[in-house]
């Protein structure tokens, strides 16, 4: 079996590398095919979610692990920018294809 990877970007979404199975809560998969990697969202603002589309860039998204590690050393908070994060355009993270909806079950 292919080895998956999964990358937790600083501020950022979840890369996932490898070939992997993605379903949505329904039981319908998304169509991954041709896509060696995506980025899913974890801000919350993505407007093609489960995947990032840079949102996160925008809204200034800290992560909890990040937050929690500021407070714990009373730190400020982070900045709403941050020069390690690349905008990309809407419905895209860096590097990402638009991946479409995934079809209705069909099969009973």
């Amino acid at each position: 079996m292919a080895d998956v990877t999964i990358t937790v970007r600083r501020n950022g979404p979840f890369r996932v590398e490898g070939p992997i199975k993605l379903v949505d809560a329904d039981g319908n998969e998304y169509d991954l095919s041709g896509k060696p990697a995506i980025s899913l969202c974890r801000c919350g603002g993505s407007v093609n979610k489960p995947f990032c589309d840079g949102t996160h860039s925008r809204i200034g998204f800290q992560a909890a692990e990040a937050a929690v590690r500021r407070e714990e050393q009373g730190q400020p908070a982070a900045p709403l920018t941050s020069g390690s994060q690349t905008q990309g355009a809407p419905g895209k993270a860096a590097g990402d294809q638009t991946v479409p909806p995934p079809k209705p079950r069909t099969e009973m």
